[in-house]
This record gives structure tokens, C-alpha cells and sequence, in this order.
């Protein structure tokens, strides 16, 4: 029996090591990116957290998007030896040790944590420190979920959202137009990968009937499943837990 095609909907940034590493695993995939990523609309405020970086105790990176654009504007600048980089994936964590901050200094959630956001992130932050008086940056999409720059609030941190890209609907090329058509046709023959509600509903319209779907967080699975999407499988956000996942189906 032939093993359906996985559907990586990753921004197209993060495809590519994406369909490599799959592809060492025995697992078919393809780039159907659903989310479009491009810089910020002004960048003077991202370049103002470039300049004030000396004084920050904490930057929070919501994804590897954020990790890129964010320095993008380093213009050579080293990490501070104070402050602490926040993420929530090992996808995050990697380009932060990619671009020069040091492992010691990188939080994320426990590697057997029981899913990977901000709920088990703040696990990991609120023992580090007193937060009193705390500065942190949060970089982020525009829009995004405020649990866990409450959670610094309440522990007396003063956090400033700073806006570090831009999300935008999907601009397929003729290429991936011509993958779309195909998945509607034989939807036995593929399953979507989800990392993003917001991914989920970039496909309304589509008309896309009898998909599957495996998603790494469980409010996604849930709006995969709205969708309309059936069955649809959790699986941590790394390939070989995506590769496991893709055998039950």
C-alpha cells in the first residue's frame, strides 16, 4: 500500500528542512504553505527593541517566523549576556541557537512536556526569577494569544508587544495551485499537516471534501475537526512524532 503524501503547511521559510528531514524519515511530503509571512508594515518599532535589547530581562518569540524577521534588523548586534530568549518549539529554539544566543540562555517547554505552548512555557519561565519589575519583549505576528503576557503582568513584569511580521492569506503558484486541485481530487492520496488554526482557515472555500489531518496542538485539532477534517491525529510539532502520526493514518 502506498503511504499518502504529507502536507506541510508551514510558512515557506520552515518547509524546506521540513521535506528533508521527513524525507530521511521514509515519509512522502510536499510544501502547500498556507501562510504567507513578510516583514513588518513599519519597522521602527522593531529596530527601537533592537536598541533597547540591553535592558531587556526577557524576549518571547511566538515562532521561528518571529525569530527571523526579529534579526533581520540585528544589523551585527550580539545577544545580551542578560537577558533570557523565551520559545515554545524546538523549531524556535534552533534558530535561536542558529543566530548566536546561547543555549544556557534559551527557554522553552520540557522535552516531555505534555504539549508545547505558552501554558507549559510559563511552567518553565515562572520559577526562573522574581518578575517584579521585569522588562520583556514579546515578538510576535500581529494579533496573537495574550495568556501568556497576562501571566508576566500579573507577576508584576512590564511587557511590550512588539509586531515583527506580517501574516498573510496563501499565494499559490502554479505549482501549488496544481497540488490543491489534486488533493481535492484524491484526498485519500494525502494528509494535511497543521501547525496553525489560522492555516486551517485560509482552506475555507476551497471546497475540500474527505480530508485528513494531523495537527500539534489540540485546539487546532479542533479547528481542523470544525473544518470538517476527518479523523484528525495530534502529534508533538517535531517530523518524527509527525512521521509516527502519519503511520496510524
Amino acid at each position: 500500500m502506498t503511504s499518502p503524501t504529507l502536507l506541510v503547511t508551514r510558512p515557506r521559510p520552515q518547509c524546506a528542512a521540513w521535506l528533508a528531514r521527513l524525507a530521511e524519515l521514509g515519509a512522502p511530503a510536499a510544501a502547500l504553505p498556507l501562510i504567507e509571512i513578510l516583514p513588518a508594515r513599519d519597522p521602527g518599532p522593531v529596530r527601537a527593541a533592537w536598541a533597547a535589547l540591553a535592558a531587556v530581562d526577557l524576549a518571547v518569540f511566538v515562532s521561528p517566523n518571529a525569530v527571523e524577521q526579529f534579526f533581520a534588523h540585528a544589523e551585527g548586534a550580539a545577544w545580551p549576556v542578560q537577558a533570557l530568549a523565551a520559545c515554545v518549539g524546538p523549531g524556535s529554539a534552533q534558530a535561536l541557537a542558529d543566530r548566536g544566543v546561547p543555549p544556557g540562555r534559551i527557554v522553552q517547554p520540557a522535552a516531555d512536556a505534555a504539549s508545547l505552548d505558552s501554558e507549559h512555557l510559563w511552567q518553565q519561565l515562572a520559577p526562573c526569577r522574581d518578575w517584579a519589575g521585569a522588562r520583556v519583549l514579546l515578538l510576535r505576528g500581529d494579533g496573537g494569544r495574550e495568556w501568556l503576557a497576562e501571566r508576566l503582568v500579573d507577576a508584576g513584569a512590564q511587557v511590550e508587544a512588539v509586531t515583527v511580521y506580517h501574516r498573510a492569506r496563501p499565494r499559490f503558484d502554479a505549482a501549488e495551485q496544481a497540488l490543491l486541485d489534486a488533493v481535492r481530487v484524491d484526498p485519500q492520496a494525502y494528509v494535511w499537516l497543521f501547525s496553525s488554526a489560522e492555516a486551517v482557515g485560509h482552506l475555507s472555500g476551497q471546497a475540500l471534501t474527505g480530508q485528513r489531518a494531523i495537527t500539534t496542538h489540540p485546539r487546532i485539532a479542533q479547528a481542523a475537526r470544525t473544518a470538517g477534517f476527518e479523523p484528525v491525529v495530534l502529534a508533538r510539532p517535531d517530523p518524527e512524532a509527525v512521521t509516527r502520526a502519519l503511520k496510524c493514518l
